[in-house]
This record gives C-alpha cells, structure tokens and sequence, in this order.
C-alpha cells in the first residue's frame, strides 16, 4: 500500500542556496533506497522560508526503514543547523474508502 509523506520545514532567512543543495542530496539519496516512488518540493506561496516535501513510498515499512537509518538520519541533522524550528512530519497511508 503506498505511503506518502509530508515533510514541512521553515529556514532561516538568506539560506536558499544551501538548503536547495541540501534538499537534492537529500532526494538522491532517498532515491536510492528500495521502494522510493517520488518526491516534489513545494515552497509556501505565502512564505518562501516555509518548504513542503511530499514523498511517495512504495510501503509505509520502506519509509520507516528510510526515516530510521543512519544516511537519512545524516541529512536531517546538516539540515537542522539552517532551520527555523523543528521539522513537522506526517505520514499518510493511501487507501480507498469503503462503500458504507
């Protein structure tokens, strides 16, 4: 069952440059594991400090083996040190409602 996963982080102000690098080591190297599907970047219209990553993951298991390991666990700590505040996560499940 695909899994997709919101990821929200607000970054210091001037910091563009180093965290879009960051953002796309960071998607390489999810690309690399099994069961990565997709990932887009979105930048709040609003605020452009305010970045959104869905991923889609083939199973919520290959997302939690991604989130838990070390490589990943690398990435987020480089990225912590231009944040605003801490990463707001939420994973979804895709499922298909049930006729009641």
């Amino acid at each position: 069952m695909l899994a997709k996963v919101l990821i929200k982080r607000r970054f210091e102000k001037g910091k563009a440059k180093e965290v879009l690098a960051l953002l796309n080591e960071f998607r390489a190297g999810a690309m690399n594991r099994k069961g990565y599907v997709s990932g887009h970047t979105l930048v709040a219209a609003d605020d452009p400090q305010t970045l959104l990553v869905i991923s889609t993951w083939q199973s919520l298991e290959d997302w939690l083996a991604w989130k838990t390991g070390r490589t990943r666990k690398s990435f987020e700590a480089m990225m912590e040190i231009y944040q605003e505040g801490p990463t707001e996560l939420e994973e979804y499940i895709l499922q298909t409602p049930s006729p009641e």
